[in-house]
């Protein structure tokens, strides 16, 4: 349950900016950039390490991005294709996790983690790889996403891509999660078993 209310508090600028961008582009950028930056200053007042708030950052600075823009060009070309851009530049955010090899997954796998695994192999593994396949979703999808509105330059199709996406990376990182997990009780059980 803290995981899932870990995921949904990180996800609020996303929701704020998506549910006032239909009014206006820039009061929904800069809603999202403040609710970033109060997630931020929370978590680490909490005693949340940076090592674990590259994607709070990460989406931060892509909301001050995205506000900057409006204020400066409210009409831009660019406002339709924002979930693109949110897509591309959290592929960017995700992939340099990856690459500093802190994946931003495990700020969310330690939460129902104990302490002590957190420090094994097997637990960076896992993270790495859940956090390539949300690296790689956001990446593909991106195109995919500018592609769709430019076809029909309707929000609703560029949505749907968007929506497919994460269910995908979603689904295998449930899955992945679990083969890893089983995969670690193995050798739990056949010690047992062998006792």
């Amino acid at each position: 349950m803290d995981t899932a209310m870990s995921l949904l508090r990180s996800a609020f600028p996303w929701i704020f900016f998506t549910a006032l961008a239909s009014t206006s582009w820039k009061t929904a950028a800069i809603a999202a950039a403040v609710s970033s930056l109060v997630i931020v200053v929370q978590k680490r007042r909490a005693g949340t390490g940076w090592e674990d708030l590259i994607l709070d950052v990460g989406t931060l600075l892509y909301f001050v991005l995205v506000a900057a823009i409006a204020s400066v060009s409210p009409h831009s070309s660019l406002q339709p294709y924002s979930g693109a851009g949110s897509h591309a530049f959290l592929g960017l955010v995700a992939w340099f996790s990856i690459a500093v090899r802190k994946p931003f997954t495990m700020a969310f796998a330690k939460r129902s983690t104990p302490k002590e695994i957190w420090a094994e192999p097997r637990f960076l593994k896992v993270n790495m790889t859940i956090s390539t396949f949300w690296a790689s979703m956001f990446i593909i999808t991106a195109p995919l996403i500018a592609l769709a509105y430019h076809a029909t330059h309707k929000g609703l199709d560029a949505t749907l891509v968007q929506l497919i996406g994460m269910a995908v990376a979603g689904f295998l990182t449930v899955r992945y999660a679990a083969h890893a997990r089983a995969k670690a009780a193995a050798p739990a059980a056949g010690n047992s078993a062998a006792a």
